[in-house]
């Protein structure tokens, strides 16, 4: 079972993103719990989606305790109450330009950035990254495949279709490095 966790503040996206990628992973098959953690309800402050994904049914109902895969929406959420979620084998991608060497402070755990506004931008997308994350995420996570996500993002996006499905593309085909974000 992959334990998925996904972070971001109010406005930002993550609730789409964590039901995109739900809706993704159950079109390709495999069964999915999701459920939200909203912190005040307003903007800007931490929300988290969290999923489970299996080729069996779910029968765990409990809060996620160690993560297999964590996608951060912002780096300022890098916390101690976030990455104790995380072991040495956590997949943590982050929104971020900086360098992955930028984040030598967190040496034993598996730190991944990925520039969701830069790609978000390139493709029309002003400061939206959640499309861009995902194809980001899906590549390194090795599933679900691009095809699905990005028939999932076209139909699921209230606007901009064309330029989320771009930004999650070029995500993916910018993020393709299996052997080294291996879960």
């Amino acid at each position: 079972m992959r334990e998925i966790v996904i972070l971001g503040r109010g406005g930002q996206g993550a609730q789409t993103a964590g039901n995109q990628l739900a809706r993704a992973f159950f079109a390709e098959g495999f069964y999915v719990q999701t459920f939200a953690t909203y912190g005040g309800a307003r903007r800007g402050t931490p929300v988290m989606s969290s999923l489970r994904i299996d080729e069996a049914p779910i029968r765990l109902r409990s809060n996620i305790e160690c993560a297999s895969a964590i996608l951060c929406f912002d780096q300022s959420l890098l916390e101690p109450g976030l990455l104790s979620l995380a072991d040495d084998k956590t997949l943590i991608m982050v929104n971020s330009e900086r360098p992955r060497n930028a984040f030598k402070d967190f040496k034993s755990l598996n730190i991944h950035p990925v520039d969701g506004r830069g790609i978000a931008r390139r493709n029309d997308m002003g400061k939206v990254v959640n499309s861009a994350l995902l194809g980001a995420f899906a590549a390194a996570l090795g599933a679900p495949g691009l095809a699905m996500l990005s028939d999932v993002i076209e139909a699921t996006s209230p606007a901009k279709q064309r330029q989320n499905v771009a930004a999650c593309r070029e995500a993916y085909q910018q993020f393709q490095h299996p052997t080294e974000v291996a879960i």
